[in-house]
């Protein structure tokens, strides 16, 4: 299908169809981009390849390095780990907060991402599947009613981002059972239930990195 056939911008069609070559593995950590060779597999100019690049660069999936040019972004096991431990804490938090509030609204939303995020799964359409990743621990964070969460998760989300599109096609059935077990204690009000839930799910994903990318001797 060609990156201009939707209604989308061709930008916007030509960052989907980027992060899918990450995600999928057609694109691996440290290959260069090189603007005319993508522009030309694509079928398009090499403006909106040069203002896809800028914009993953901003998710941390591309990394751009001064007089050398864009790569998809490598990353280092140990600061990997550490990163995403920290925003295990915050997560947990984030779904022990939402637990402990009466919030209808956020609840479906909750659930609506949930079922679409399944249903891209299935379809075996990596890149929604990965937004719907994102959008589910969003939700999580505005139902928290703490504004400053979303400010101290973000970062680490965009540092992380790699890790989770690297590791979508291993995970994509059981990281839905860890969603929905989630969803579920928010929905009970088990405070402690959605806590636990979420960090049992972001150490899942540590856990699955270092049986990925097992650290060398």
């Amino acid at each position: 299908m060609s990156v201009g056939s939707t209604h989308r911008t061709l930008r916007e069609a030509v960052v989907d169809e980027l992060r899918g070559m990450i995600t999928r593995g057609d694109l691996k950590p440290g290959d260069r981009l090189v603007e005319d060779r993508l522009a030309e597999r694509l079928g398009v100019s090499r403006n909106p390849v040069r203002e896809a690049i800028r914009a993953l660069e901003s998710t941390g999936l591309v990394e751009v390095r001064p007089r050398k040019g864009a790569y998809v972004s490598s990353f280092d096991l140990e600061d990997v780990r550490k990163l995403l431990q920290l925003r295990a804490l915050l997560e947990a938090y984030a779904a022990e907060l939402a637990a402990g509030r009466d919030d209808a609204e956020g609840l479906a939303r909750l659930t609506a991402v949930l079922e679409d995020g399944r249903r891209a799964s299935a379809g075996d359409d990596l890149v929604r599947a990965a937004e719907c990743h994102r959008e589910f621990h969003v939700a999580i964070e505005q139902m928290a009613g703490n504004p400053y969460l979303g400010h101290a998760v973000a970062p680490l989300r965009h540092q992380t981002e790699l890790v989770f599109s690297v590791l979508s096609s291993h995970r994509e059935g059981m990281s839905w059972e860890e969603h929905q077990r989630i969803r579920d204690a928010i929905a009970a009000g088990d405070v402690t239930g959605a806590r636990d839930a979420t960090y049992a799910h972001m150490t899942a994903v540590v856990t699955a990195l270092e049986s990925a990318h097992p650290a060398g001797p």
